[in-house]
């Protein structure tokens, strides 16, 4: 039995989110790097609008899209400020309120994970 839909979109969230927080690193780690280009993922909504999502087939008798799912999410260039004289264009403030927002999503999309694993032990009960 393969899991529920919102399952696997609570778990591309986390990946997403993980990756996210990767880059935000680098670009922390970078700061003083002279000519660093502060990198960020494309919003999780644009890969969502970008995914190819079909129907589930629950019965070898109904017919199937053929679609695969999700994308990868892509590296963009972040909407930082100007670069600096040394070509930096990282701005620390700015990185650290990215690490808020994603650690607030990353507890929104674990919460919404364990909320819906308790309501499918409450219905096998």
């Amino acid at each position: 039995m393969s899991q529920p839909y919102v399952l696997q979109l609570a778990a591309q969230r986390t990946e997403w989110l993980s990756s996210r927080d990767e880059l935000i690193a680098a670009n922390i780690a970078n700061a003083s790097t002279p000519g660093f280009q502060a990198t960020d993922l494309q919003p999780f909504s644009a890969v969502l609008d970008s995914a190819q999502v079909s129907m589930v087939s629950t019965n070898p008798a109904h017919m199937t899209s053929g679609g695969d799912g999700f994308t990868e999410a892509r590296v963009v260039e972040s909407d930082g400020p100007e670069t600096t004289l040394s070509g930096n264009s990282v701005d620390v403030e700015n990185e650290m309120m990215k690490l808020g927002e994603v650690n607030r999503d990353y507890t929104m999309a674990t919460n919404i994970k364990r909320v819906i694993h308790q309501m499918i032990m409450s219905v096998l009960k």
